[in-house]
């Protein structure tokens, strides 16, 4: 026969202390700051890892769409008319150091499937004039009469070849922004010399009615803030 004193006194003496809750509730509240601090820094890291990606996939088609408009590009001549009654054909082809204008089989809206199109590249102030942007205004060709109606004038140089000057690369709503926040974006020309170095890099081309070996575009991201 069980002695039920004995069993009131095991009862009464188990079960867990109000120190004990305490030290387990601060440390399940350790444990989950400690969890939710380790998620936080984990989506960090993954929201700044997508943004990168972002980025570098921007660039990734920039640079295809730049390299194909380059690639495709067909030479053409263009009919500038000083006066009504008369005709001077030139070479269409702007090349200057944030401006490029040529006539490309690539186009933006129909890739290597649509009819030519006159491409101008122009780089311009970014906004609230932060950095510069690059931009391409595509224009269906037409032929020699239309792209002469770009060219605002020639000037003959006694020392060279005739300097062309084409109407401004002006942006609005059909400019596509092909890169943005630059902190600077230029145009160099590669030109082959006679004499060593046999090749130079050139700010400008000044001979229209020859083709340059290669073109380079440099441009830098505007520098960010660390948070970014």
């Amino acid at each position: 026969m069980k002695d039920h004193s004995e069993t009131g006194k095991s009862n009464t003496e188990s079960g867990v202390t109000l120190i004990e809750i305490l030290i387990a509730v601060s440390l399940l509240s350790l444990l989950s700051v400690g969890m939710l601090v380790a998620m936080r820094l984990g989506f960090t890291t993954m929201d700044k890892t997508d943004t990168r990606l972002v980025r570098n996939r921007r660039v990734s088609n920039t640079r295809g769409i730049i390299e194909s408009e380059i690639e495709g590009f067909i030479y053409s001549t263009a009919d500038y008319r000083p006066q009504p009654d008369t005709i001077r054909t030139v070479p269409f082809l702007q090349t200057e150091a944030q401006s490029m204008r040529f006539v490309t089989s690539y186009s933006l809206e129909d890739g290597w499937r649509g009819r030519p199109r006159i491409a101008a590249l122009q780089v311009i102030p970014g906004e609230n004039n932060q950095g510069v942007r690059l931009i391409v205004n595509e224009t269906l060709y037409t032929g020699p009469d239309q792209a002469g109606q770009e060219i605002l004038g020639i000037e003959q140089d006694p020392a060279g070849p005739p300097m062309i000057r084409f109407a401004p690369i002006v942006p609005g709503p059909q400019s596509f922004v092909l890169a943005d926040r630059l902190a600077y974006c230029r145009f160099s020309w590669l030109e082959p010399l006679r004499e060593p170095p046999f090749q130079l890099w050139r700010p400008d081309w000044v001979q229209p009615q020859l083709l340059p070996l290669a073109v380079r575009i440099e441009m830098a991201p505007l520098a960010r803030s660390v948070d970014s």
